[in-house]
Parts: structure tokens; C-alpha cells; sequence
């Protein structure tokens, strides 16, 4: 049987809104496809619910975070990103409920994006590796946050601080999603991904042994070419697309 063929991601809107859990998620792989919208002129900010703190064993929280936070700056600045905000919730206890929600839901109110993107909300990564909680409650909330955004009667204190309802979100693009319905050429981003993806140097140097350039590299060609076949043999990065 033919896979089914990853239709082109829209791409008439100018504003979007990228919300996940840590610095690095969105250098794992969404990187490349955030460098092509920036060089057509498109605004992409970033929300990033935690500072990444639990994140490197032989480092303290406190050391830590800072550290990340300046990571995820520089990393960001590197695919034309200017804008990357952070909710400070607690690293590797993440709650999915009201309170993840409402944050989300007063930043889309305050950047008005057109676009929103997450990361995995499913409870594994295709079926064989278990999802982490933190991505798990993001990518949910982030997903609910679109329509709290749009009504006025939950959330109503967010319109008592000058955030009026939003109802302008088109699509959410789930990134990392082992059912992908569209995707966006990497070939040109691919380079700046990878460098993107590199200034999370301190994070990936506790990570692996391997060289930083080499596991940077390899694991984002892996990934953009997983499904080419499905995209007429371009470099794809792949997202579940639901529209609003």
C-alpha cells in the first residue's frame, strides 16, 4: 500500500505561537521548518512552560536554569526567532490543568497568532518509546488553550488584565507526531537547525558521549528524512494539523 501523501503545511498566515514544555524541544526537529517560515517573513514566538532545570544530573536547578534559558535564547536567535518567553513551571512535574491552560491561554490573547505549534501530546512516541509527562500535559493543554483563548467566559480574569478573546487561531501543528497529516520543506532550514539544535551544547554534552556535531547531525537527518517518501521526496518536517 502507498503511504499517504503529507500535504503541504498552509502557509497563508504571518503570526505564530510555538508552546512546549523545555529548552530544546523545538530543536528537535520543528527547528528547520521555524527557519523557513522566519526567512518569508513570518513571526514565530516561543513559550517555553519550564526552564529545563531537571534536565542535567550533575547540575543544580538553580544552576541550571539559567543556564538553559541563555541556551534556548541563542538557540532560537539562530532560526530567526526574537521573541522566547518562559512560564516557570517546575521541570519534570508539570501539571496538566487550569492553571497550564490559563498561561497558555493569555499568551496566544497576547500574541494573536494565526499558527499555534506543540509537541507530542500522545502517551508514547509511535508506540515504542513512552512519552514524557511534561510533554504529555503541554501538548493537552496546549490544544484546549486555543479554544479558551477564543471565550471570554473562562478564564475572565485574563480580560480584566487587557487580554481580549482571541478567536483567530487557525490551525494547531503538532509536531512529533507518529500520525502526521502535513509537512514543511527542510531543505532550507536544515543547516540553521542543526546549529540551533548545537547551542543546546551543555544539555547535549550530559546527554550523550557522542561528539555534539555528529549526534546533532545524524539524529535531524534521521528525522527529516523518516518521511520523504510521503512528501515527494523532499526532507520533510512532519505535523498532525488540526484546524479551528
Amino acid at each position: 500500500m502507498t503511504p499517504q501523501r503529507l500535504e503541504p503545511l498552509p502557509a497563508d498566515w504571518s503570526r505564530a505561537l510555538a508552546v512546549v514544555a523545555h529548552p530544546d524541544d523545538l530543536e528537535y526537529g520543528a527547528a528547520a521548518a521555524v527557519a523557513a517560515w522566519t526567512d518569508g517573513g513570518r513571526e514565530v514566538v516561543y513559550l517555553i512552560a519550564s526552564r529545563g532545570e531537571a534536565g542535567i544530573d550533575t547540575l543544580p536547578p538553580e544552576e541550571c536554569a539559567p543556564l538553559r534559558e541563555r541556551e534556548q535564547r541563542a538557540s532560537a536567535a539562530v532560526v530567526g526567532v526574537r521573541t522566547v518567553e518562559f512560564l516557570d513551571h517546575r521541570d519534570g512535574v508539570i501539571e496538566y490543568g487550569t492553571g497550564l491552560r490559563r498561561d497558555i491561554a493569555a499568551a496566544i490573547r497576547r500574541h494573536r497568532p494565526e499558527l499555534v505549534i506543540t509537541l507530542n501530546h500522545r502517551d508514547t512516541w509511535g508506540g515504542v518509546a513512552w512519552n514524557t509527562p511534561d510533554h504529555r500535559a503541554v501538548g493537552r493543554a496546549t490544544l484546549d488553550a486555543v479554544a479558551d483563548a477564543g471565550n471570554r467566559w473562562i478564564f475572565p480574569e485574563l480580560t480584566g488584565q487587557g487580554l481580549e478573546p482571541w478567536n483567530g487561531v487557525r490551525w494547531t501543528a503538532v509536531a512529533g507526531s507518529d500520525r502526521p497529516t502535513h509537512a514543511v520543506d527542510a531543505t532550507a532550514g536544515f543547516e540553521r537547525s542543526v546549529q540551533s539544535l548545537l547551542e543546546h551544547r551543555t544539555y547535549i554534552e550530559a546527554l550523550t558521549e557522542e561528539a555534539p556535531e555528529k549526534y546533532c547531525r545524524s539524529f535531524l537527518e534521521g528525522m527529516v528524512r523518516a518521511e520523504a517518501e510521503r512528501f515527494g521526496g523532499r526532507p520533510a518536517v512532519t505535523f498532525e494539523v488540526f484546524a479551528h
